[in-house]
């Protein structure tokens, strides 16, 4: 959105109408998008890295997460019972 915000072939509001979103916010995404552009798309920003390990360490939290979880609702259940 920010992209086509730069391009201007449509107003702010014809952008962000779709999704919901309000003419401000996609004129915030635009100005960040100038400020930091250099930084977003420079070569070696980190988007090399390793996105599958990333993405399996992620979904092994989620699992730790869901056990704890469904642990303590299991004991709150026989305390609270």
């Amino acid at each position: 959105m920010a992209l086509a915000a730069l391009r201007g072939d449509r107003t702010r509001a014809e952008l962000g109408e779709p999704f919901g979103v309000h003419p401000n916010q996609v004129q915030l995404w635009k100005n960040r998008l100038e400020c930091q552009a250099t930084k977003i798309f420079r070569k070696g920003n980190g988007a090399g890295k390793d996105r599958w390990a990333e993405i399996k360490e992620l979904l092994a939290n989620i699992g730790q997460l869901t056990m704890e979880r469904d642990f303590l609702s299991r004991i709150r259940q026989v305390c609270c019972s």
